[in-house]
């Protein structure tokens, strides 16, 4: 991305589903229009595990925060492509274990920054950018990272579930490799995005998102294409698995139904 990039729009377009709204209708939320509850619904006739892959995204997400920040002691958080306010927001796990955990959320739709500027206005270490999640140089400039992230102390930078909104032309290696450059040793990068070892699959979701989403798709990867974007990094045990496995509570939380496609990634400290 660059200064030539057209500017980010400030209008809701409730014709188009958003991937953030499809989001929030799959974990039972109210900030979704028809149009995104119809895509979610052509969505589950090939991809029907799709609301419990959600959900156990979402469970994913705790759990690594819960235990970057128990378990690794950090402080700061950047939620690149975080999607809209729900329960168990990051700054709010973050802040259970520290009340001064630092916690930046980047999204590009403008119905984000509105609910979550109206959820986060009172809470001085957060705060919610409007912004494409691949312009690295822009977020680290701008004002209220530079105000909230330390960068002589270490930072975790979340890509949950995202990398599959960007195509291969915006260089989503790339795009981790240049984040990592930024933060310095003792850093994590977590990383998960939709995978299918089925080309049938990968080649339904990835056309019918794009012309869903008015091309604001990338396209759903195999499980091996993930393993770049760590390349260099220490990667914590389990490793790269489908993200109901990584570190469950309990032997008896929900998992995956199905195999059509997964939620497939991990966590990397930088050395």
């Amino acid at each position: 991305m660059n200064s030539e990039s057209a500017p980010l729009s400030t209008t809701v377009d409730v014709n188009t589903p958003s991937v953030a709204r499809m989001y929030d209708h799959y974990l039972g939320g109210k900030d979704n229009y028809a149009v995104d509850r119809e895509a979610c619904e052509e969505l589950d006739k090939v991809v029907p595990s799709t609301r419990i892959l959600a959900v156990n995204n979402r469970s994913f997400l705790r759990r690594v925060v819960r235990t970057l920040a128990q378990e690794y002691g950090i402080r700061q958080f950047l939620d690149h492509g975080s999607g809209l306010p729900t329960q168990d927001n990051v700054h709010q796990i973050a802040q259970s274990v520290d009340p001064e955990s630092r916690v930046v959320y980047i999204d590009n739709d403008p119905i984000v920054l509105a609910h979550g500027r109206v959820l986060l206005e009172e809470n001085k270490n957060t705060a919610v950018l409007q912004a494409d999640f691949r312009d690295t140089e822009g977020i680290f400039a701008h004002p209220e990272v530079r105000r909230l992230i330390n960068l002589d102390q270490p930072v975790a930078a979340l890509f949950v579930s995202v990398l599959h909104c960007i195509p291969d032309s915006s260089d989503p290696v790339g795009l981790i490799r240049r984040v990592a450059d930024r933060l310095p040793s003792g850093s994590f990068l977590v990383v998960c995005q939709l995978v299918s070892e089925d080309a049938e699959v990968r080649e339904f979701v990835t056309d019918f998102m794009a012309k869903s989403t008015g091309g604001n798709w990338g396209r759903v990867r195999r499980p091996e294409e993930l393993a770049a974007c760590l390349e260099g990094l220490e990667v914590l045990e389990p490793g790269l698995v489908e993200v109901s496995t990584w570190r469950p509570d309990s032997e008896v939380g929900p998992r995956q139904a199905t195999a059509e496609w997964i939620e497939y990634g991990g966590v990397a400290r930088k050395p």
